[in-house]
């Protein structure tokens, strides 16, 4: 097509050649695209500290109460290099780890039965939505009834809590693909697993990453909620640390944790980003000026 070819003459795009790679040239390097994406941050940190600072200042409590950003940032860098936070992460990592790992492989077999057997859909569908709006905390009292003061009863609610934003987004993943992708596969002889490997599943990868990210928030949450309820005395974990500076008194100690604890939210958060992202870029749906 004349329109979508290079003009060799005059060594310039033409036609939807032009038109797919406008902004290229003018896209930031890698550099530049991580300054771009850092800067909000920092700066939003900065407003945050300076709030927090003029907030003391004016002596709405006391010290004790509510230290100031200098001596919570002197323990943080005391804090994370201490034996104790690590161990504490450990225990934490481990229970995060395999909580949501289970809620995820529960959540994926949920979500797909769900969306592709009517009787189950009629069934559950509306009942996974029930159980992912109810509060992980309301789950305690049946957990420690079930499994006493125990991990068990952590997993019990870190499951509960993600399961059903990993099957509701696996639900709706495979509701949005369209049809004529399902008739071209089938069309193409992907029968069975076979179409769900090769069409459905990617074409509903989107929504299913969406599903794990809010699964994951939903698991973290439950997992802290979790600690500080059930303390087990010979694993310190996190959430034991944090409830141990509150009995103590320590606000420093506490609202170092707490950093932690928001941080490591952060940093699981960037990694479903980063993995969204890689999705729409293969998808083509990302600007890749800005992406």
């Amino acid at each position: 097509m004349a329109g979508d070819t290079l003009s060799r003459d005059a060594g310039v795009l033409t036609g939807l050649d032009a038109l797919e790679t406008a902004g290229r040239d003018d896209a930031p390097g890698r550099l530049g695209r991580t300054w771009a994406a850092l800067w909000p941050k920092l700066a939003a940190l900065a407003l945050a500290l300076a709030a927090w600072q003029v907030v003391v200042w004016t002596g709405w409590k006391d010290p004790w109460a509510l230290p100031g950003p200098g001596p919570v940032l002197a323990d943080l860098g005391r804090y994370v290099t201490g034996a104790a936070f690590w161990q504490g992460l450990a225990v934490t990592g481990r229970r995060a780890a395999i909580g949501f790992g289970v809620a995820v492989t529960l959540g994926l077999l949920l979500g797909l039965a769900v969306a592709r057997v009517r009787v189950l859909r009629a069934a559950l569908g509306s009942m996974i939505t029930a159980l992912q709006t109810m509060p992980s905390i309301a789950w305690f009292p049946l957990a420690i009834l079930l499994f006493e003061l125990s991990e068990r009863a952590i997993f019990f609610v870190v499951v509960l809590g993600a399961a059903p934003s990993v099957a509701n987004g696996v639900i709706h993943g495979v509701d949005y693909v369209p049809p004529i992708l399902v008739r071209a596969g089938r069309n193409l002889g992907a029968r069975g697993i076979a179409l769900y490997r090769y069409v459905i599943a990617p074409a509903a990868l989107p929504a299913i990453v969406a599903g794990l990210k809010q699964g994951w928030a939903f698991a973290w949450r439950s997992l802290m909620a979790g600690e500080l309820l059930v303390v087990i005395a010979s694993r310190t974990s996190v959430g034991v640390q944090l409830q141990y500076a509150r009995e103590f008194n320590d606000a420093v100690r506490v609202i170092t944790i707490m950093i932690v604890i928001l941080v490591v939210g952060l940093l699981v958060d960037s990694a479903f980003s980063a993995a969204d992202r890689a999705i729409r870029r293969r998808w083509g749906v990302l600007d890749r000026s800005t992406g």
